[in-house]
């Protein structure tokens, strides 16, 4: 089955080095790489397990050349959210404050995509996809090994941010947890729980949409992180619910973070 207007259906990381990032992202999260097989680019997809499912496709990666650089582009982690029509939702984000950054096109048995921002500069993709087929990069319902958890945004306007993504992609407030001084971190429905929105802490640069993964072992992920070559941010840390998380930035520079069991 297709998956609705709002819906979280791909993640994408860009990075300075393609090969180096599939290594250490195998090594951490235990992903399979494979070429995606598009012609005249070099872009690669994240399987978890062995790749032998299709419904375990949960991104893809890329290098980034010489004129996204010049662009700006750095290493980061992109989601992608299931839109009815492409065209009429970048017309729509643009009248609300957003801003295009790459113009809707048609990728060849894939979809139609575009990248946009909201109104506080936080990039995102819209895509419609070229088949019916469901995509299962986001576990919504049931946790899945491999695949997004959870999507959190930082931003410097939850009071904005809320509004244009209600607005833009139907998402609803499901009630929210004080974090004192902090502010709130106010949690996203879309028929089922799939993120967050809270303030932008001091310290870091950007607002920004970051992409939770789930492992097996949250300590034995921290450690695979810190052995090839990535930086932990906030260590391992227990949430509502029993699972742990953390934050970390990998070897060429994009922050993502990790979430699961403690095996003690």
């Amino acid at each position: 089955m297709a998956n609705k207007h709002g819906d979280f259906i791909w993640y994408e990381l860009l990075t300075g080095d393609a090969d180096a990032a599939g290594d250490f992202y195998g090594k951490v999260i235990g992903w399979t790489s494979k070429q995606s097989g598009q012609p005249g680019m070099d872009y690669r997809f994240f399987y978890a397990g062995d790749g032998s499912d299709p419904k375990d496709g949960v991104g893809g990666y890329m290098a980034i050349t010489p004129d996204m650089a010049a662009g700006g582009a750095k290493p980061c982690w992109l989601g992608y959210i299931a839109v009815d029509d492409v065209d009429a939702s970048v017309v729509s984000i643009v009248a609300a404050g957003g801003a295009l950054h790459m113009p809707a096109h048609d990728i060849p048995n894939v979809g139609r995509i575009a990248m946009v921002t909201d109104p506080q500069g936080v990039p995102f993709y819209v895509m419609r996809g070229a088949s019916d087929q469901g995509s299962h990069a986001f576990a919504s319902d049931t946790p899945k090994l491999g695949h997004c958890a959870w999507n959190e945004l930082s931003t410097t306007d939850p009071a904005d941010a809320m509004a244009f993504y209600a607005q833009q992609f139907g998402w609803v407030k499901d009630g929210d947890m004080d974090m004192g001084p902090l502010g709130k971190y106010e949690f996203l429905r879309h028929d089922f729980l799939i993120g967050a929105i809270m303030p932008k802490m001091p310290d870091m640069p950007v607002s920004m949409w970051t992409y939770y993964f789930r492992v097996p072992d949250i300590d034995a992920a921290a450690a695979a992180v810190t052995a090839n070559g990535g930086t932990i941010l906030v260590e391992p840390m227990e949430i509502p619910g029993g699972d742990f998380v953390f934050t970390a930035i990998d070897p060429q520079g994009a922050l993502f973070s990790l979430i699961g069991q403690r095996r003690v």
